[in-house]
């Protein structure tokens, strides 16, 4: 063989794998986004809130973070999702499906929301059922995107994250990034991380934040709710499909949308371990 096919073939071989390590990524985000879309049409997080008030303190009643819990932690645990739904219930109640999904509790959500509920097998929880609920939400949208939560734009995310989380969008308000993040400053403790600047890669004061401002998008889209600005990269970001990005600049490009309710729309997002995941609740 001469050395241009060796060459060759050696290229080929490095470009599959960036390839490959460019898709995990998105391969990742999709199977956790499945999850938890799924668990988002059985899980009343006010139920919850009051059924579990350890969690509620844990996470000072945030409703997305209560959401999380479930699906990382409660629902091995054997909480319930809701009044109407526990996913260890589901699976003694139904022997027929014990033989076939086993012990694995996240399968028995995505059946009982497939094909289950529509059939009239019952998931009621065993001990809970009655619990009185108090203020409740409605969730419109949700959406979750991996970061790598060592890399130095992890601290970026974290800050614009905790600046966005529970913002309260009152009804016709319009919802800004840029005025909910704030500056991307030393002072405000962004550090220096990876950006895009004009299709070329570079370093900046806040690089990730962009990753916030997207991932909330992504949720506004999940609820039907039309962006009143939105821009796209420069360059395609691995964390989320085409498309589906928001990026930010200082006050000249910003992600907006509008509450077209006439409730409260309250802005949810919350990194956790590598997980960022955005939500709109409706207040009812």
């Amino acid at each position: 063989m001469s050395k241009l096919h060796i060459k060759r073939g050696v290229v080929t071989i490095v470009c599959l794998v960036l390839a490959l390590n460019f898709l995990t990524p998105l391969k990742a985000q999709a199977a956790a986004n499945d999850d938890l879309q799924v668990c988002s049409k059985v899980f009343d997080g006010s139920y919850y809130a009051a059924m579990y008030p350890d969690v509620a303190a844990s996470v000072n009643g945030n409703q997305l973070s209560l959401l999380n819990h479930y699906v990382y932690i409660g629902i091995y645990e054997g909480r319930n999702a809701s009044a109407t739904f526990n996913a260890t219930d589901y699976m003694n109640l139904n022997p027929d499906l014990k033989a076939v999904l086993g012990d694995n509790l996240m399968a028995y959500v995505h059946h009982y929301v497939g094909a289950g509920k529509a059939e009239g097998r019952v998931a009621t929880p065993s001990i809970g059922a009655e619990i009185a609920v108090p203020q409740s939400y409605t969730l419109l949208g949700t959406y979750a995107t991996e970061y790598d939560a060592s890399a130095a734009r992890a601290t970026n995310i974290a800050i614009a994250a905790g600046h966005v989380n529970g913002t309260v969008v009152a009804p016709g308000a319009t919802f800004s990034a840029n005025r909910a993040i704030g500056p991307r400053t030393t002072g405000n403790g962004f550090v220096n991380a990876p950006v895009f600047i004009n299709k070329e890669h570079a370093m900046g004061i806040g690089g990730g934040v962009c990753q916030v401002s997207s991932t909330i998008y992504a949720s506004t889209k999940m609820a039907g709710i039309k962006a009143k600005e939105r821009h796209p990269h420069s360059l395609p970001v691995n964390y989320l499909p085409a498309g589906w990005d928001a990026t930010i600049s200082g006050n000249a490009l910003d992600m907006k949308f509008t509450n077209p309710y006439d409730k409260n729309i309250v802005v949810y997002i919350t990194p956790n371990n590598g997980i960022l995941t955005a939500a709109l609740y409706l207040e009812n």
